[in-house]
């Protein structure tokens, strides 16, 4: 790997303890120690894009979307095949017989006999294959708590504090609202923490002179609710079932208000090998209610297979949109709301990510998808 600090390319036994023998400067990440792609330099490209150049602030989780080295997903997929034991009675009669007539057997014919029977042992598994039924699910490389440990860890002790431009948002506030800008003209309501901890670190909710409201999806009625006025509503959730719901269930619980949905829709990410595609089932008892394809077509206007990737329990992050591309959209969709509140509620607009601007860039990083594509 290269040095960090003194740009010289050191082999193993000279970047013992992550001190360089040439410069003698501690540095952060050894990919041989800490895994593939995570070193300092990289890091340092991922969070010089990511801050478009230090313009912005991001967080811990929107940097580890963009430094995964690798991401997957697949769906759940039944049994098939031929069953081990019902090979194995069809194969073991076989190949015992053929080892009969080697027994009573001498010669060529006993060789011949042998021979059959190993190749049908072997062969067997290939021509009569079994797939064991397999449940949805995804990763992604490295996890968010190992990511996060390398940062507050090492990065903090070589450094002595995150990446410039970074700031952590492991603090979770379920309910929280910002405070209120003065003369409000607009509420932003963000399901995702990491999303409203950027928007804040960025000063955005003041220059927009927008309200900030932190909250689950469940609960994102009552806390619009506890915000006066009827002032117009931009909603940014994740390509997610509940998220799909929210702006369309919102607009029928306040007619009175604007409400943009400039949430990730599902149609952009779902195809995207680009995208990060995570899986989420909803655990036995778990209070957060299940979501059926049915209601995703018919409430949400979904099409059948976005329908039944969210219903499946898949869904895509907001906060792994790039930071700038986020800054972007979040400030034309505060326009567009203004707008539409001043032209009547009836007139908001159906607003996504299909028609944000540089829309290829909405799910990207330089990392894999979810076909499992290794990066550098």
């Amino acid at each position: 790997m290269i040095c960090p600090n003194c740009s010289t390319e050191l082999k193993r036994k000279e970047r013992t303890g992550q001190v360089c023998s040439h410069c003698h400067r501690p540095f952060a990440l050894d990919p041989k120690v800490h895994g593939r792609g995570m070193h300092d330099l990289r890091i340092r490209r991922c969070v010089d894009s990511l801050t478009d150049r230090g313009r912005l602030t991001v967080t811990l989780t929107q940097l580890w979307y963009r430094c995964r080295t690798h991401s997957r997903a697949w769906p759940a997929r039944e049994a098939r095949g031929v069953r081990p034991w019902i090979r194995r009675l069809v194969t073991l009669p076989v190949a015992g017989g053929l080892l009969v007539c080697w027994a009573l057997t001498s010669g060529t014919p006993a060789l011949l006999a042998a021979g059959a029977a190993v190749a049908v042992l072997l062969a067997a598994p290939k021509l009569l294959p079994y797939d064991p039924a397999l449940a949805a699910g995804s990763y992604l490389n490295p996890t968010e708590r190992d990511f996060r440990r390398l940062m507050t860890g090492e990065w903090r002790t070589a450094y002595g504090g995150l990446p410039p431009g970074v700031v952590d948002d492991a603090e979770r506030r379920p309910g929280h609202t910002a405070p209120r800008p003065p003369r409000p003209r607009a509420v932003i309501l963000c399901t995702d923490h990491s999303v409203a901890v950027f928007l804040q670190a960025n000063d955005m909710p003041v220059r927009l002179r927008a309200v900030l409201v932190e909250a689950e999806p469940e609960s994102a009625h009552q806390a619009l609710v506890d915000v006066p006025g009827r002032l117009p509503v931009v909603v940014l959730h994740d390509a997610s079932a509940l998220g799909a719901l929210l702006a369309p269930l919102l607009r029928i619980a306040h007619p009175d208000r604007a409400v943009v949905d400039a949430g990730l829709p599902v149609a952009v990410v779902r195809d995207r090998d680009a995208a990060v595609h995570r899986f989420s089932p909803v655990p036995a008892g778990s209070r957060a209610p299940a979501v059926d394809a049915g209601e995703l077509r018919a409430v949400a206007g979904l099409s059948e297979e976005d329908a039944a990737w969210l219903a499946e329990g898949f869904w895509s992050p907001i906060a792994a949109v790039p930071a700038p591309l986020l800054a972007a959209v979040v400030e034309e969709a505060v326009e567009r709301a203004v707008a539409a509140d001043s032209a009547g509620s009836d007139s908001a607009p159906e607003y996504g990510f299909l028609t944000w601007p540089h829309a290829d860039g909405a799910a990207g990083a330089d990392t894999s998808g979810k076909k499992g594509t290794p990066t550098a």
